[in-house]
């Protein structure tokens, strides 16, 4: 039964003219003028207008909209339970407020040329309602009406596939569609239960109808404009149930446009609405572009509600006959995105259901067209062609999927079912998240990769599906959303098992070739090429047949620095310069197989290398025909850093031009003598490894009688030296052999970062007697890896890594055994100490390292030396800035702390073993502490393939568990203890410990900081709140303010924050927030044992043990010296006694005897001959050819060089009370454990300890 409508068409006056509009007369005049098209063409442009007009009135339209809807929704208080709740807030007026609602046009405010001047202003100045002013001015509404050809993806009808192509479109007319689907989606947000979708698309009819089911619209007449809801809704602008921006909704529209534009621009528009509440069903038609409306038709409603939209777009308005293939392809394109977009409803097109379940197998049809369209086009391998889509609900607003791009940014994704074509802030918000996991991925395969977000981002295709609450767009057509991902109401952190299954996808290896790629034609720009004459490299010394036809038998000679590069410019005396160039190496080449793109393209030695050799990046070789240089020749010192540099060298051709190395003799050696032995009579003999020349000495009576000259450089040869090797080529010039895959593979294993662990079992197999035989022809460049450069990697693991038994690397042992020799009890400036300790040690490198070494000996600050053994006086640094502020050498001055000798016993110096370094005696292998300074001090070191890190430990825990051992007992558990942190150290797994400062929270705004983790130094911490109060684009500031009230010693912050942000840092957790905690791992202790081989220790009481066995044997071998020491020291006083008395009674003369005769009567008496022995620390030298024994006296010297006076009754007395006294000494040792010995020496060290520990504290 039909039932009648109270309301006929006159009874609503539409056009209300309080929503008329001013505009220009002879700007729609203008606007509407033919431009000698087509008629099609002429219908079209009467809807164009100039690009001024169109940015200007769409700025100030949506800025009005905007403006009008918030002033609107103030007014708007409305009970959730009535119609109002359906529809917020009903406008039909638009003039409301002028400022607010019209469109500002600098044409409607300025009269100016175009118009004409003999029209009167009121003929200029005209009034148009809102409806006139959609239509005259389109774009700020629906877009442009003009078509524009975009690429775009479509659905294919035929193939039933997306495909992504080039477009013509009216994008007003895709809009208006658009604005009638998303508001069948947005139903599903109003009632869950709604679940099914269909639109019909006839483009023969020019007609498309939009329905869905679930709760319809209610038919009710509204209380203040007295017309049906769904008229009110379809056919009067401005009306929305989305004002309320208090509100929180995730539907898609917003401003009260909606699907009246798609009404506005439709010949016809058909309604019908079905409402089980109210028992109606409603259906009205409006006609030509909304001017006419007729009566709505009301029956009873349906068994279940629904909402349908059918409509014939005004095709003209879009300068169209009628709907084309690509329209059509976008429209049925759309229809898949909503199947694919709303969940849980079964969309139909064209009475057929799209079998697509959710988003992920939406997004997989993206996938599947790529590979329909990989086929059929013969592309390869696409970079997303064999995988699936990666996908993960985050949760019920987000929806997230991941391929591989093909090389360029994609996006699809929508807010609340709109397809955002353009991307938005929600896309950036997620591609975010996923660019900076992928860079974290790539810097830990690849450290010294210099890579962009953006350059990642270009390898990402996201999908998303998110409902975002009250979303904010550029513009009424909703390509790009601008609302802060803080508005969004709700969060999408991608989850660990997404990012994992991205990773290993493949995108990492896509994203790592790209840039190889990318590095590999900028490193074309540095690329050399073969000419005669090539200018601007500095130093370079060019062959004169360089880059000629004779270039293949010219060679290079790269040289270790310039004084090398002297040697060889005076070899080439003997050569000539024609076939031979010289260019000198500033030390040591970059080791480019780990290094960033960015280290490579700034090294000029390398693109000078390049230019020099007219090498080009990725080109490989077979002959040197285009090259300048037939041959390289190294010509580097023979010590460990040379080697490390050829080994450079051959890295860098191995990794660029691994062809280069498989051409016979491309790559020379030039070899010089490391040491030379010559004799009287005899030729001389060149050494070219250290290893070499130790066995000769061995073999040759420690090369007694032989003159040694080392070499420490090629700068120590002269340059008749250097013409003596130049003549002889073919036993100085080595030829390395052709590389093999095994020899690149060691180069790998030696060089790339990646290899630790293998450079660690390859330094196991090292002993120092190994050394290249360089009387062969060719050089294997295996062996030379395996015997040569393994020498240099030993020689930093040695450098880097301490001994377990000192504690000391060579470089603080050096330090220690000058200042035991010099006896350093007075203050000297370190800098003269410097000196002092690179003369009598043989000390190689540069004296700054040395000097902030003994200035590290000295520091006393927390987390530095528990028990420093030199004396700071001056500023040696604090922990301000842990150590970094001492001052310059130059002004600070140490001396040996008294507690050194404590711990360095002098009674030892005569036990351990002394290093040679070139015939001098330098400092020993190492010291014997009486406790393990590695645990009392800590250690950090890292070497070639191995690196170490000891905390310290308390030096009273040492000596208490010493004692245990040494009483027989067992070790027990020691923790970390620095000296004067008042934080606290705590074991939280095994070998692990939690490190924490003080924090404490005063009030609820202050917060004080007390102590900081162990080195965590003030300045630092201090830059880490400066960057809480200043706040980051992601991060707003955390704190107001803070103060600080610390001293060099003790620190002390006092942080202001607000009361509420309080409570969020305490939630979060103050010491997390703030780092006052850190950790302390046992797991990486590595250390030379006694024998000098790199060990790993899993635990402080395997230290402990091992020192415990050293110290222990060496105390027997002290003991045993000394008692030979004091055995012999008595012989000697006991016979001077004799000897005296002998003299004084008579009993021998020795006047006017001669000396041979003297000794056999010596010999008869039975006195004993006594040779002087020379100690290991005497750093004298015999004379060559000098017998040591000649002035001796054949052992009676000690006898007959006493002094005259000597020869007394008093002097005997002294003697004998002498001999008394080392015989008690002896008895003393002799009566003494080695046991009592150690007891004592450590209870010796706890007495000045204590006193050291006391001042301190008073201090």
């Amino acid at each position: 039964m039909d039932i009648d409508s109270d309301y006929s068409d006159n009874d609503v006056d539409y056009h209300d003219s309080d929503s008329d509009e001013f505009v220009l007369e002879s700007t729609k005049k203008k606007t509407s003028k033919g431009k000698g098209k087509t008629t099609k063409a002429s219908s079209r442009a009467s809807s164009t207008k100039s690009s001024t007009t169109k940015s200007t009135t769409k700025a100030s339209t949506t800025k009005t909209t905007k403006g009008r809807g918030k002033a609107k929704a103030k007014e708007a208080k409305q009970d959730t339970n009535t119609l109002s709740d359906f529809i917020s807030d009903i406008e039909t007026s638009v003039n409301d407020d002028a400022s607010t609602n019209t469109p500002i046009n600098p044409e409607n405010s300025y009269p100016i040329q175009q118009v004409n001047s003999k029209k009167s202003v009121t003929e200029i100045y005209q009034k148009k309602t809102q409806l006139e002013h959609i239509l005259l001015r389109p774009d700020t509404y629906i877009g442009s009406v003009e078509f524009i050809s975009n690429p775009m993806w479509v659905f294919n009808k035929n193939t039933k596939l997306f495909e992504y192509r080039t477009i013509t479109i009216v994008p007003g007319l895709y809009k208006i569609f658009d604005e009638i689907l998303v508001n069948a989606a947005d139903n599903k947000i109003r009632d869950p239960t709604m679940d099914t979708i269909k639109v019909t698309i006839n483009s023969e009819e020019n007609e498309i109808s939009v329905f869905n089911n679930g709760k319809g619209i209610p038919v009710e007449i509204h209380e203040k404009e007295k017309v049906y809801i769904p008229e009110l809704i379809f056919g009067h602008l401005l009306t929305s149930s989305n004002y309320d921006d208090n509100e929180k909704k995730v539907t898609g529209g917003r401003n009260g446009y909606g699907a009246k534009l798609c009404n506005i621009f439709s010949t016809e528009f058909i309604v019908e609405t079905s409402d089980k509440h109210a028992g109606k069903k409603f259906k009205q038609v409006f006609n030509d572009n909304m001017s006419k409306k007729s009566k709505p038709k009301l029956t009873n409603a349906t068994k279940d509600d629904f909402t349908k939209i059918t409509f014939k777009p005004d095709l003209k308005k879009f300068g169209m006959e009628k709907m084309d293939e690509d329209f059509e392809a976008l429209l049925l394109k759309r229809v898949y995105d909503i199947a694919g977009c709303v969940s849980g409803v079964k969309v139909y097109l064209n009475d057929e259901r799209i079998k697509i379940k959710n988003f992920k197998d939406y997004c997989q049809m993206y996938i599947n067209s790529t590979k329909k369209e990989s086929e059929e086009n013969d592309l390869g391998n696409m970079p997303n062609q064999n995988q699936n889509i990666i996908y993960e609900r985050v949760n019920e607003r987000w929806e997230v999927a991941f391929s591989m791009s093909d090389g360029q940014f994609q996006q699809v994704s929508f807010v609340n079912s709109i397809c955002t074509v353009k991307g938005g802030t929600h896309v950036n918000y997620v591609a975010d998240q996923i660019t900076s996991k992928l860079i974290d991925s790539l810097k830990k395969k690849n450290k010294n990769i210099s890579i962009k977000p953006f350059q990642v981002k270009n390898h990402l295709w996201v999908f998303i599906n998110s409902l975002i609450e009250n979303p904010a767009f550029d513009s009424q057509t909703k390509e790009t959303l601008t609302l802060r991902a803080s508005s969004f109401g709700s969060k999408c952190p991608v989850s660990d098992n997404f990012i994992t299954k991205v990773l290993r996808c493949g995108v990492i290896d896509n994203i790592l070739s790209w840039a190889k790629y990318k590095q590999s034609q900028m490193l074309k720009k540095t690329d050399g090429h073969k000419r005669s004459r090539i200018s601007g490299i500095p130093k370079l010394d060019d062959a004169n047949n360089a880059g000629t036809k004779y270039s293949k038998d010219c060679v290079l000679i790269l040289t270790e620095g310039d004084s090398a590069k002297t040697l060889a410019i005076s070899g080439l005396t003997v050569v000539g310069r024609d076939n031979y160039g010289v260019f000198p190496l500033r030390g040591k080449m970059l080791n480019v197989r780990d290094a960033s793109h960015k280290s490579i393209m700034d090294n000029a030695e390398i693109s000078a290398i390049k230019q020099i050799l007219g090498l080009q990046h990725g080109k490989v070789y077979t002959n040197t025909d285009s090259l300048r240089y037939g041959h390289i020749m190294i010509m580097t010192d023979q010590d460990t850093d040379g080697s490390h540099i050829k080994g450079l060298l051959i890295n860098f051709l191995d990794h660029f031009w691994p062809s280069l190395l498989k051409i016979p003799g491309f790559l020379l050696e030039f070899i010089t003598p490391i040491v030379k032995v010559t004799r009287k009579g005899r030729a001389s003999i060149s050494f070219y490894t250290l290893p070499e020349y130790e066995r000769w000495k061995e073999d040759n009576n420690d090369g007694k009688g032989w003159k040694i000259k080392y070499y420490k450089g090629l700068g120590t040869s002269s340059a008749a030296e250097a013409k003596e090797y130049f003549s002889d080529m073919q036993h100085h010039c080595k030829v390395f052999s052709e590389i093999e895959q095994d020899d690149r593979k060691l180069l790998d294993m030696a060089f790339s970062k990646k290899n630790a662990d293998k450079r660690k079992d390859w330094l196991k197999d090292y002993t120092p007697d190994i050394y290249m035989d360089n009387s062969v022809d060719k050089i294997v460049i295996n062996e030379f890896i395996n015997k040569e450069l393994i020498q240099f990697s030993m020689a930093d693991v040695i450098r880097s890594i301490p001994s377990l038994v000192d504690g000391f690397k060579p470089g603080q042992r050096k330090i220690m055994y000058s200042c035991f020799k010099r006896n350093l009890t007075n203050e000297i400036k370190v800098a003269q100490l410097t000196g002092y300790i690179a003369e009598h040690t043989a000390y190689h490198h540069g004296e700054q390292s040395l000097s902030l070494a003994i200035v590290n000996l000295a520091q006393d600050f927390v987390g530095s030396n528990n028990v420093p053994l030199l004396v700071p006086n001056g500023q040696f640094g604090t922990r301000l800035q842990g150590g970094k502020d001492a001052a310059s050498a130059r002004y600070i001055f140490t001396q040996l702390a008294k507690v050194a000798r404590l711990i360095f016993k002098k009674s030892d110096d005569n036990i351990i073993e002394y290093l040679n370094d070139d015939g001098q005696m330098i400092e020993p292998k190492w010291y014997i502490p009486i406790l393990p300074m590695v645990l009392i001090n800590g250690a950090e070191g890292i070497g070639t393939g191995y690196s170490t890190s000891i905390p310290n430990f308390n030096p009273r825990d040492v000596v208490m568990n010493l004692k245990r051992r040494i009483r027989g007992l067992d070790f027990i558990p020691m923790h970390p203890w620095y000296r004067g942190f008042r934080g606290k150290i705590e074991l939280i797994g095994e070998g692990k410990y939690k490190v924490s400062g003080e924090i404490h929270k005063i009030d609820e705004t202050t917060i004080e900081i007390t102590e900081l983790p162990i080195r965590t130094w003030t300045q630092n911490h201090k830059e880490l709140l400066e960057s809480y109060m200043t706040g980051t684009e992601k991060q707003p500031p955390i704190i107001k303010d803070y103060k600080e009230y610390h001293t060099d010693t003790a620190v002390h912050f006092r942080i202001f924050v607000t009361e509420s942000m309080m409570k969020k840092l305490e939630e979060e957790g103050l010491e997390k927030k703030f780092k006052i905690s850190n950790v302390i791992n046992l797991s990486n202790m590595h250390l030379f044992d006694p024998e000098g081989r790199i060990k790993k220790y899993n635990k402080v009481e395997d230290i402990m043990e091992e020192f415990y066995n050293i110290r222990r044997y060496m105390y027997q071998k002290r003991k045993d010296y000394l008692i030979k020491e004091f055995e012999n020291e008595l012989l000697i006083l006991n016979n001077k006694v004799r000897f005296i008395m002998e003299i004084l009674d008579g009993t021998l003369i020795i006047n006017r005897k001669k000396r041979a005769d003297l000794v056999k009567e010596m010999i008869s008496k039975g006195y004993e001959r006594v040779f002087p022995k020379k100690k290991n620390n005497d750093t004298t030298t015999v004379e060559e050819g000098k017998d040591e024994t000649e002035d001796e006296g054949k052992g009676f010297e000690y006898l007959l060089s006493m002094q005259l006076w000597s020869l007394t009754y008093e002097k005997v007395e002294k003697l004998k009370t002498e001999r008394d006294a080392k015989k008690e000494e002896l008895d003393s040792l002799m009566a003494q454990t080695i046991e009592d010995l150690w007891l004592n020496d450590l209870d010796d060290f706890l007495d000045e300890w204590d006193v050291r520990i006391t001042i301190i504290m008073i201090i």
